[in-house]
């Protein structure tokens, strides 16, 4: 490892978090800290709900329940860590600490993709082909698409930090974000970081658009086969089974896609801040929300749950 880099590890980085005015740090812990217990809370509850009812034994809930279970994780890498440095004066975070949490976070935000793909695909074939349904979302299949999902996941974070391990950090230490992003982190760099961009993007390219590719073609097939269905009633029945699953992709990806594919130079510290606090807190949030309040599975699971609960 280069000396700068024996800096960086011996230093570490600041964080400055989302506002550096120190009027703002409690509401904002107390506004991030209700959102964090909520998405716990909430996600957890999918789980237990998944797990306690035998007929959301099923592929698309299997999907669901290790979805909430990522989300719970994914939050957990980035929030705490936050907290504290809401009610710290330093604000500080190690050097292998920012690269454990760059690993993870992205290891579990790209696990979280191929999941939304995978949960895509059981649509597309419970809508297109109904009856060879049970056959090719066998169990089996269901736990490979989940393992080969996290294996990718985690070999993509592997690779880039690896990448910016070899990085040199000889100025600033101070990171304008509120965990340690790839696209601020670079920005501190001193190095020549245009291959390291190259390489990243060329390899974010191929890891995270292949599962958004996958959903869209899934999608659009749906599409067709549903425009078949001759009755009105049929269309709806079929589409109101996406519905929720269109508006965690819509939320995920709007956001992913804004922060990450862009070049360096055009990286805004606000506006990205803002869109990064969308889909590493606002969606991990709101996902249980959205699958459960017209969901009538769901709801029926989250009663049965209540009352093994309070019986």
């Amino acid at each position: 490892m280069e000396i700068s880099n024996h800096s960086s590890a011996t230093s570490g980085f600041i964080l400055l978090g989302l506002s550096s005015n120190p009027h703002m740090q409690r509401p904002l812990f107390a506004i991030f800290l209700i959102m964090y217990l909520v998405t716990v809370v909430g996600n957890v509850l999918i789980i237990l709900a998944i797990h306690s009812d035998s007929r959301l034994h099923t592929p698309m809930y299997f999907f669901l329940s290790n979805l909430s279970f990522m989300d719970i994780c994914f939050t957990t890498v980035i929030v705490p860590k936050m907290l504290v440095n809401f009610l710290s004066t330093t604000k500080a975070i190690s050097y292998v600490g920012c690269l454990v949490q760059m690993y993870f976070f992205m290891a579990l935000a790209n696990t979280d993709s191929y999941l939304l793909a995978s949960m895509a695909i059981d649509r597309l074939v419970a809508i297109c082909n109904p009856f060879r349904y049970d056959v090719v979302m066998s169990p089996r299949r269901c736990l490979l698409m989940l393992l080969g999902s996290c294996t990718i996941s985690h070999l993509h974070s592997l690779f880039r930090v690896l990448l910016m391990s070899r990085l040199s950090f000889c100025a600033s230490h101070v990171i304008k974000h509120f965990f340690c992003d790839t696209q601020p982190v670079l920005k501190l760099s001193c190095s020549d970081t245009s291959s390291s961009q190259i390489v990243v993007m060329t390899e974010t390219l191929a890891v995270i658009v292949t599962p958004f590719l996958c959903i869209l073609f899934s999608y659009l097939r749906i599409i067709v086969a549903v425009l078949r269905i001759p009755s009105a009633a049929g269309k709806w029945k079929a589409f109101s089974t996406c519905g929720s699953h269109l508006t965690v992709v819509g939320l995920f990806y709007g956001s992913v896609i804004y922060v990450y594919f862009r070049p360096l130079s055009t990286y805004s510290v606000v506006k990205d801040r803002v869109a990064t606090v969308m889909y590493t807190v606002v969606t991990p949030m709101m996902n249980p929300f959205i699958y459960s309040l017209r969901n009538k599975d769901m709801k029926r699971g989250l009663s049965k749950l209540r009352n093994k609960m309070y019986s």
